[in-house]
């Protein structure tokens, strides 16, 4: 894993040779970038300058089992104070809390822009479907500390019993579906919707692409952008019940060519949309289940067969994986974020999609080592993994020793494999009963 021995020697200002094929997988240059194109990087001495502050951010999602001055310390990323022993200066608190506010959220969401484009990206390209990248889109939301700042700019989500105990943001997320890479990520209030909020990230989509969509991002205007502003960009997504169409050629057995007519009231708030978009109907059925009929811009039977269409919708489901991976074990289910003021919440929000990518990649590279897929290797246990290295390389790992180590950490995580991923055979249900308890107010 490249991050660990690298949080431990940025704190001194320097890299150690012995720590420097470290620093391929987060090139500090692009934390040089971040800081300088939004305009805070540290100009005096201090304790904490911002180049340490990103990684700060980094460590508090990675590292969410230690409290965030903890976090420094153990990273090493409190400069040396001045003094005669060189030991490393204490850190407060209100410390932590001003130089969190000296960065702001723009610099690391700027890094999280930067590394992603180049991680994901070529993530996607190693596990193609078809000549096709494999992406997906889908929203989530996330619960916020009960402050009255935090509840002014996102709010609360409504209940049965009133407002909900916590304030939240949602958030929607573009990621390689075949290595959980994150290629893209937007914010916002909890009253946005997921449609407005994937436009923003329909650009970051490559070229030669299909992009997996739940049925709620349904918006004919969304996916003529999404397929005519580039070359041989697809999608792939459920009909709704009340979706309608005209056939136009059989294809195959439940797989038509059909026509669908675009409302009026779309086309007159934007004149750009033709009056019919050309998709194809692939209609399925999964034992135990009811039939599903899928739309997608893959129109060519020849090259795109109707039974792998609708295997690789159900990749789709990686995604809802990947928000588990970020919420349960990234975040051990903690109650909310740390972060109690809006700038700080979406700062840590940047910092966790970072961390979670370069536990993501760490793991892409192991699996390469072993000849499977990323997907096969346990997130739980390799985070696990790579905390602890965290903790010994620093102590236990003299300059000849560490290749070596490094070699054993991609080992180790090549043997948290997986079984393969088994066809879902029961529907979804809710089993957790409410509480009968009223809300604290």
């Amino acid at each position: 894993m490249n991050l660990g021995p690298a949080l431990l020697a940025v704190g001194a200002g320097e890299w150690p040779d012995h720590f420097e094929q470290f620093a391929a997988a987060l090139d500090p240059e692009w934390i040089e970038q971040a800081l300088s194109a939004t305009g805070t990087a540290t100009v005096r001495r201090r304790k904490l300058p911002a180049e340490q502050v990103v990684w700060l951010v980094i460590g508090m999602g990675l590292c969410r089992n230690r409290s965030i001055q903890d976090v420094a310390q153990h990273l090493r990323l409190v400069l040396p104070a001045a003094t005669a022993k060189g030991h490393a200066g204490s850190l407060t608190s209100s410390a932590v809390v001003q130089a969190r506010a000296r960065l702001g959220c723009e610099p690391v969401r700027e890094l999280f822009r930067q590394t992603a484009e180049h991680w994901a990206v070529s993530a996607a390209d190693t596990q193609r479907w078809r000549g096709l990248a494999v992406y997906g889109v889908d929203g989530s939301t996330l619960r916020l500390a009960d402050t009255p700042e935090n509840e002014s700019v996102f709010g609360r989500p409504g209940s049965s019993r009133g407002d909900a105990a916590y304030p939240q943001l949602r958030l929607v997320t573009l990621m390689a579906l075949r290595t959980h890479l994150l290629a893209g990520l937007a914010l916002s209030s909890y009253a946005t919707g997921e449609v407005p909020l994937a436009e923003t990230l329909w650009d970051r989509i490559p070229d030669a692409s299909v992009t997996v969509l739940d049925r709620g991002f349904l918006s004919y205007r969304l996916l003529h952008r999404l397929q005519t502003q580039g070359s041989s960009r697809h999608w792939l997504i459920r009909a709704k019940n009340k979706s309608k169409w005209n056939v136009l050629r059989r294809l195959g057995a439940n797989d038509h060519l059909v026509e669908i007519t675009l409302p009026k009231q779309a086309r007159r708030a934007h004149p750009e949309l033709p009056e019919t978009l050309l998709v194809r109907a692939v209609r399925y059925q999964r034992r135990g289940f009811r039939a599903q009929t899928l739309l997608t811009s893959l129109t060519d039977r020849e090259l795109y067969p109707a039974a792998e269409i609708a295997a690789l919708y159900h990749e789709r489901w990686e995604l809802e994986l990947a928000f588990d991976e970020l919420k349960t074990h990234t975040l051990e289910r903690e109650e909310t974020l740390r972060s109690r003021t809006p700038v700080r919440v979406q700062q840590e929000v940047w910092g966790l999609a970072i961390g979670y990518n370069l536990v993501r990649l760490a793991m892409a590279r192991a699996a390469a080592q072993v000849g499977l897929p990323p997907i096969r290797l346990s997130y739980r246990h390799a985070l696990l993994l790579i905390r602890d290295f965290w903790s010994l390389a620093a102590y236990t790992t003299g300059p000849g020793l560490l290749p070596r180590r490094i070699a054993e950490l991609h080992l180790d995580l090549a043997q948290l494999v997986l079984p393969p991923r088994r066809s879902r055979r029961y529907p979804r249900a809710v089993k957790i009963k409410m509480s009968n308890y009223p809300r604290k107010r």
